[in-house]
C-alpha cells in the first residue's frame, strides 16, 4: 500500500478539485502500484477533511451493483462511499450546475434505517428488518478525477472512482416512503426523463437481484473496519439505470409508478 502521507495528500487534491471544479490526473496512473485498500484509505482521508470543516455523515452509497457495470469496470463486487449533510438536494428544487464538474443522474432506492446494522454475516433479511422505510431516490454523481487521461485518453480505473468517494456528489429523495415489506423491490423500477424524453428505465432486480442485497454487502464490508450502519442512516442501494448527463437548463423527472416521482431542474 501507499504511505499514509500519500493518502492524505491525494485526499487534499480531491478536496481542492471539488472546490475549484478542476479535475485532477488519475491517481492510478500516477501511482501504478496502488490497490483498492489505498483507494478507500484516500476516500476516508477526504471524508475526514470534510468532517473537520463541519460536515456530518448521514449515510452511505453503494455503486457498481449491476453486472454490466462490474464487467465494464473489471471488478467482481460493488464499491461504496459516504453521504454527507450538504449532499442532500430537495425534490422539486433548482440545482446550480456550476457547483459540479460533470454531473450525471442515476435512479435508485434509498433505505432509511430504524435500527443499527453491523456485520459480518448480515443478510438481506437483516437489512429489511432494520429498515424503517424505502423511498425513491436520484443520485447525483460527479468526477473530481479525470474520466479520461489528458494525454493517453485512457479511461480511469475503479481505483480512481473509489478514491473519489465512489463518485457521489448529491442525493434527492422523494415520492412515497414505503415499508420494506410493502413492495416487491425486485420489480419496483423507474422511468428517467430528461427534458421530457425517457433516457433510461430499469428495475430494482438489476441491483444484485434485490436492492437490499447491496446494503447487506456494505454492512459486511464495513465490518472489516469494525464499523456498521447507525439507526437513521440513509443508504443508497445502487443504481438500476446508467448515468444520464446533466447541464444547465436540463429538467429531470424520475417516475417510479405507484411509488411517486422526483423532479429536479439544473440552472
Amino acid at each position: 500500500m501507499l504511505e499514509a502521507s500519500v493518502h492524505a495528500a491525494l485526499a487534499r487534491e480531491l478536496h481542492e478539485s471539488e472546490r475549484t471544479r478542476v479535475q485532477v490526473e488519475q491517481f492510478s496512473k500516477r501511482h501504478p502500484g496502488m490497490v483498492i485498500e489505498d483507494s478507500y484509505a484516500i476516500q476516508r482521508a477526504w471524508m475526514k477533511l470534510k468532517r473537520a470543516e463541519g460536515r456530518t455523515v448521514i449515510g452511505h452509497k453503494i455503486g457498481l451493483t449491476s453486472r454490466a457495470m462490474q464487467l465494464a469496470s473489471q471488478i467482481t463486487e460493488p464499491d461504496y462511499g459516504t453521504l454527507l449533510d450538504d449532499m442532500l438536494l430537495r425534490d422539486g428544487s433548482e440545482v446550480e450546475a456550476a457547483r459540479f464538474i460533470v454531473p450525471r443522474f442515476e435512479t435508485e432506492f434509498a433505505f432509511v434505517l430504524s435500527k443499527p446494522l453491523k456485520g459480518p454475516g448480515a443478510t438481506l433479511f437483516d437489512v429489511l428488518n432494520a429498515t424503517d422505510y424505502v423511498v425513491p431516490a436520484l443520485e447525483l454523481i460527479d468526477a473530481r478525477i479525470e474520466q479520461f487521461d489528458r494525454d493517453s485518453k485512457a479511461p480511469r480505473k475503479v481505483l480512481d472512482t473509489i478514491a473519489d468517494n465512489a463518485a457521489n456528489a448529491g442525493i434527492v429523495m422523494g415520492g412515497r416512503p414505503m415499508r420494506p415489506d410493502s413492495v416487491d423491490w425486485r420489480w419496483a423500477g423507474a422511468l428517467l426523463f430528461k427534458n421530457g424524453v425517457i433516457e433510461e428505465s430499469g428495475l430494482g432486480a438489476a441491483v444484485l437481484n434485490h436492492p437490499a442485497n447491496g446494503v447487506a454487502w456494505l454492512v459486511n464490508k464495513l465490518a472489516a473496519h469494525d464499523e456498521g450502519l447507525a439507526a437513521g442512516e440513509i443508504v443508497l442501494g445502487g443504481s438500476f439505470t446508467r448515468p444520464v448527463a446533466c447541464s444547465a437548463g436540463d429538467t429531470f423527472h424520475a417516475d417510479y409508478g405507484p411509488l411517486g416521482s422526483i423532479s429536479v431542474k439544473f440552472v
